[in-house]
């Protein structure tokens, strides 16, 4: 076992969520309008966005602010986005219920800390019983700060009443891990679950 770890702070998407945004448009639009909708080359479009909301911007304000950039009838594709929300929820990450349950039996306290709105994170702890297994979840939306932040980082260890020398943080982002190590965490870059369990437990 990782020497001196008490506390394992996970991130949500990549890490235990197996999140798909596209599958909210799959069926509703031709896969060309799917394509232009999630263009990693537009400036303005949904990653853009996706961060605001993660931030906090409410769905209106979005809706709002792409309707005057791209029209009334592309903010529509968003809107249906919106609507469909839960089908991006897709599963969770392969080993990780597993890899939760056993740190859990160790006695290992678990926590969350995402950048996703609290919408979706109520439908993910409804839908995925192990996300029970997480005593606390700081949320972006809820804070107006998201990672690589260091002070979300600072925040959340001192609601959980860790002591960041003792706590490993978990993302598939390498930057969000990174500014946990500025912070005194642990930041471990997510790969899968395989490789995280023989991190945190070694190879037994």
């Amino acid at each position: 076992m990782m020497g001196g770890m008490r506390d394992v702070i996970f991130d949500f998407c990549g890490v235990l969520l197996d999140w798909r945004p596209r599958l909210t448009l799959e069926g509703q639009y031709p896969q060309g309008v799917i394509d232009m909708f999630f263009d990693d080359n537009d400036p303005r479009g949904f990653d853009y966005y996706d961060r605001k909301s993660d931030e906090g911007w409410t769905q209106e304000r979005i809706l709002e602010e792409y309707e005057q950039s791209h029209g009334p009838a592309v903010a529509w594709v968003f809107r249906t986005y919106f609507e469909h929300f839960r089908k991006s929820l897709y599963g969770m990450i392969p080993g990780m219920p597993e890899l939760l349950t056993e740190l859990d039996a160790r006695h290992i306290r678990l926590w969350g800390l995402t950048n996703f709105t609290t919408e979706y994170v109520d439908e993910v702890y409804g839908r995925f019983p192990e996300f029970s297994l997480l005593r606390d979840v700081v949320v972006s939306s809820q804070e107006h700060l998201v990672k690589p932040d260091p002070r979300i980082f600072e925040l959340a260890a001192e609601r959980f009443g860790v002591a960041v020398e003792s706590c490993v943080f978990v993302d598939d982002t390498l930057a969000n891990a990174e500014a946990a190590d500025e912070v005194g965490m642990q930041g471990i870059h997510f790969t899968g679950a395989d490789d995280l369990r023989a991190r945190l437990l070694g190879a037994g």
